[in-house]
């Protein structure tokens, strides 16, 4: 079932206390303002707050908890890493997957990314997964064609089943963390493109079914606009989800 999600990516930022004071604010903001919403609201801490904003969310179905990555593996002898069966353990729903930081920094490719897909669903996880254009390949009018080849190799390897439990999440490359934001058409052709994609690739019922989010630095004054699109189901949020005021506006827009 296609749902409004406003996912929050603190990405490496908060400390403990920091976080804690951060997700008191967020809650008891929504409880006070946000009234006859069916809108989802995932956090995703850094790995060492998950457990700790987990027990501070409340129970009910607006507050949900997400992780920034895992790893594709079980279990083993891989120090430092995380796997999606530890996320789930501690409460984690959703995992955040592909995001383009991953993909530069750390030289993701579609094949591990296919294989961490299959770990978080193995796991009972709901992977948001990140595609999404430089630049350069937006100025060349490659968009379509570089999406469709992200989809394909990421994602469309997945059974039916698996990939009703997959959320999309545009992030145009030049518009995350840079202040520049694509326009609420240019969010819509790309989102109208990927669920005419997903038509191809699945059917109709699931291109109608799927949550795609925005991810390029949406904020408190364009999310409104951003969301009233036919096709745009939400946003995956960076700096503003780090400011209880804005990110509650965020979630006010739909």
């Amino acid at each position: 079932m296609r749902k409004n999600i406003v996912a929050g990516n603190w990405k490496m930022n908060m400390t403990y206390q920091d976080g804690l004071a951060l997700i008191s604010e967020i809650t008891n903001m929504v409880a006070d303002e946000v009234t006859g919403s069916e809108v989802e609201i995932v956090v995703c801490p850094p790995f060492p707050l998950l457990h700790a904003i987990g027990k501070q969310l409340p129970q009910n179905d607006h507050f949900h908890l997400g992780a920034q990555n895992c790893h594709q593996k079980e279990s083993g002898a891989y120090t430092g890493e995380v796997s999606a069966k530890m996320l789930q353990s501690v409460g984690v729903e959703y995992v955040i997957l592909g995001h383009s930081e991953r993909r530069q920094y750390f030289r993701e490719d579609d094949e591990l990314l296919s294989q961490k897909l299959k770990a978080a669903l193995g796991a009972g996880l709901k992977p948001i997964f990140c595609v999404g254009e430089s630049l350069e390949t937006r100025e060349a009018d490659d968009t379509n064609e570089f999406i469709a080849k992200q989809l394909q190799n990421g994602l469309f390897h997945l059974s039916n089943e698996e990939f009703d439990q997959v959320v999309i999440a545009y992030e145009p490359i030049w518009a995350i963390g840079t202040g520049k934001t694509a326009t609420s058409q240019q969010a819509q052709e790309v989102h109208a493109f990927i669920r005419e994609q997903i038509a191809r690739a699945y059917d109709a019922e699931a291109a109608l079914n799927t949550t795609i989010l925005y991810g390029g630095s949406a904020n408190a004054q364009n999310a409104k606009e951003l969301f009233s699109q036919p096709d745009v189901d939400g946003g995956l949020i960076g700096g503003a989800s780090l400011k209880s005021r804005d990110f509650t506006e965020i979630i006010k827009s739909f």
